[in-house]
């Protein structure tokens, strides 16, 4: 690996860091205390990110389409990469605003890893939020019981869905559901649902420790007529296959939750070495047993965070050149979920009263890390994928 970033993404970079402070930012106290209003600042971003997308490689939720087909030799930096990078920097700003950006929904990552060409054109510029969640099957994504049943050109939908990512705003909505109990894991597929489909209901908005600028809604499926065609993918039930068509949705987002932990953790880190400049060595030529309890701190976390970047720019790198990363998007998004938010809250207890309250903006970040520790698969699942790796077993094999 290279490790220094892409020069051809320096101005995209250089932009979102701009962004992150000058806008996110500012807005960012606002919407923490206004929770569930929709923050109108964010419309003219989004359409500034669609002109950047539209030109190639930008900040784009749905990174790119993860296929394994024809293997080009040359080492590539495309929009994985980019939005990666763009996403770290936007998260410096706010992660809850990141959240809430039009257009740049998990489900945009849903559609572009298994949405074939017509369903990739029609479905291009929607705004659309992921649903797998269910009451009681928590991070079993396996153990979805919303069923869609084939009737002439429909699918029927009936279940309920938790915890949806912008749910309420986005335009539509990528609802995993399965074609056949019996048929287990192999049968569950991902239908895009549009905003005012008859049957589809917001049942309530969840009230949150962070992220409180995104709204995260409880949606009913109760007889949902959704055509055929917006099936993402095959229809075919390949059992040989299992659940691995759709979980390649997984392999585009860990990565880029990764990328958000890493850009939360950074202002934290920033702000703390802001605090404590005077301890601090800026050369890192004091060695460490030589260091103030406080500096020796900082220095340990400030490598944590390190560590966890390298393995997010890794599993985006390798999504960008076709290359299996399942394991790698596992090891990312865990590493940097767990550090990320131990980062948080040691910079709350080193900056102690001014960590916690709210004069600064510490207190924020560390409520907002946790969650992502937690959404696109916990910490214990992201470790039992990774064993699985490791050891060539099979989900049946270990549970």
């Amino acid at each position: 690996m290279n490790l220094q970033n892409p020069k051809k993404f320096k101005m995209l970079v250089d932009q979102a860091h701009e962004t992150a402070l000058n806008v996110l930012r500012p807005l960012s106290r606002k919407y923490d205390k206004a929770e569930h209003a929709y923050p109108k600042e964010l419309d003219m971003l989004a359409s500034l990110l669609d002109g950047m997308n539209d030109g190639g490689d930008g900040l784009n939720a749905g990174a790119a389409i993860n296929k394994r087909g024809d293997q080009d030799k040359s080492n590539k930096n495309g929009t994985n990469m980019s939005t990666a990078l763009g996403i770290i920097e936007m998260c410096y700003g706010d992660t809850g605003l990141l959240l809430s950006m039009p257009r740049q929904g998990l489900g945009n990552s849903a559609i572009a890893a298994v949405a074939n060409d017509e369903q990739l054109e029609r479905f291009k510029g929607t705004w659309a939020a992921m649903a797998i969640t269910e009451p009681g099957c928590g991070s079993d994504s396996a153990a979805i019981r919303t069923t869609a049943t084939q009737d002439g050109d429909d699918y029927i939908l009936n279940g309920e869905k938790i915890f949806v990512t912008s749910g309420e705003r986005a335009d539509s909505v990528v609802v995993w559901a399965t074609l056949d109990k019996k048929l287990g894991r192999a049968a569950i597929k991902s239908f895009v649902v549009p905003k005012g489909t008859a049957g589809m209901k917001v049942e309530r908005l969840e009230h949150k420790l962070g992220i409180k600028a995104s709204d995260t809604a409880a949606i009913s499926f109760i007889d949902c007529r959704v055509p055929a065609a917006n099936l993402l993918g095959n229809a075919e039930i390949d059992v040989a296959k299992g659940f691995a068509g759709v979980m390649e949705t997984f392999d585009n987002t860990r990565p880029l939750v990764a990328a958000m932990a890493v850009g939360c953790a950074k202002a934290s880190l920033e702000r703390i070495k802001e605090i404590f400049k005077d301890q601090l060595d800026a050369n890192y030529t004091t060695p460490y047993l030589q260091s103030s309890n406080i500096a020796a701190q900082i220095y340990r976390i400030k490598a944590e965070w390190e560590a966890a970047r390298l393995l997010m720019l890794k599993a985006a790198w390798m999504a960008d050149n076709k290359k299996p990363n399942s394991r790698e998007a596992s090891i990312a998004k865990a590493k940097a979920g767990r550090v990320g938010n131990e980062i948080t809250l040691k910079c709350v207890e080193l900056a102690a009263s001014v960590g916690y309250n709210e004069d600064e903006l510490l207190e924020k970040w560390a409520r907002d890390s946790k969650i992502l520790d937690i959404f696109e698969g916990t910490q214990q699942i992201q470790q039992l994928i990774i064993a699985r790796r490791e050891l060539g077993k099979s989900s049946s094999e270990l549970k």
